[in-house]
């Protein structure tokens, strides 16, 4: 699981269905025996901890680090070295790294598994997969949604993702973002090549989000910028208040990777909009079928295990 990109319509909804899955029984032995390492060469909470959570849960080892300061890339290890030593010891590498392409790299040289937790601007998949899974639990389906893109659409590898994994679904998308930050054209490029409608808008007010099915906020990433002057320009570009949902339809969702900054108002925190903190829930549920699928564990596996613990 390197990329969204690689996977079909029946793949995604077949995961989603293992998701389902654990989510019902969520503590099993159906890993035992297995060892998951963990590579954060990029900071990391919700994604290292829900991994972690769903190798422990489904009785796997995990071996790895969070802070790379402690590794021997600081003497100069290659990541190929790396990558190699650690799959001396682990049968699937779960790493996060703030190069593009490093996990597509890492997934040419190791004879084990990776699943991708995000390199650099470019892609975040376990985090798409989890994404999907919550619109999916919210709105019953897949199809024909409205889906409204704010903030970072530049840098956002979860927006990136996400674009291209809802390429299979006849969605419609909004992109609002300033200027600095707006959608790529590659990815706008993307869309034009396989049939996806997508709409630009400068404001953000509640009359621009009126249709959403799903509001997908995402921050301004300082750690993105090499020009700090260009990061306090536009950090607080596109801000959602409580008084802009007055028009929102009933079933809209408000999605966040997290961490947020300040780009949701706390008080939308208890309105029936807010679905950012299920959301990370559900990143447990999706990491298991993540990581079993990798390890070549099948839904059917999945229905028929007697390890559940109750």
């Amino acid at each position: 699981m390197v990329t969204i990109a690689n996977h079909s319509k029946e793949k995604l909804l077949y995961l989603i269905k293992m998701a389902e899955e654990f989510e019902k029984h969520p503590n099993r032995k159906i890993l035992e025996g297995k060892v998951v390492a963990t590579l954060f060469f990029e900071p990391s909470t919700r994604t290292r901890l829900s991994f972690e959570t769903a190798a422990n849960r489904l009785g796997a080892r995990v071996i790895g680090f969070a802070d790379p300061k402690v590794t021997s890339g600081t003497k100069g290890e290659t990541l190929k070295d790396t990558i190699m030593m650690v799959s001396n010891y682990a049968d699937i590498i779960v790493m996060r790294h703030y190069l593009e392409g490093a996990a597509c790299y890492a997934s040419e040289v190791a004879p084990i598994p990776i699943v991708n937790a995000g390199d650099g601007a470019n892609q975040h998949p376990s985090q798409t997969m989890l994404d999907l899974y919550s619109i999916y639990k919210t709105q019953g389906t897949l199809e024909n949604l409205n889906i409204y893109m704010v903030g970072d659409l530049k840098y956002g590898r979860t927006v990136h993702s996400l674009l291209t994994a809802m390429r299979h679904f006849n969605t419609t998308f909004h992109f609002i973002a300033p200027d600095e930050l707006a959608m790529p054209e590659y990815y706008k490029m993307y869309c034009d090549t396989n049939g996806i409608r997508y709409i630009e808008h400068k404001d953000f007010d509640a009359n621009t989000i009126a249709d959403a099915d799903i509001l997908y906020m995402t921050r301004v990433q300082r750690e993105r910028f090499t020009d700090l002057m260009e990061y306090e320009r536009v950090k607080d570009a596109y801000l959602l208040k409580k008084n802009m949902l007055t028009h929102a339809k009933p079933n809209m969702k408000i999605l966040h990777p997290l961490p947020r900054v300040n780009e949701i108002e706390y008080s939308i925190d208890d309105t029936p909009f807010a679905y950012y903190f299920q959301q990370a829930h559900n990143g447990l549920f999706t990491r298991e079928a993540l990581i079993c699928d990798c390890l070549g564990i099948t839904l059917e596996d999945v229905i028929n295990d007697k390890t559940i613990i109750l």
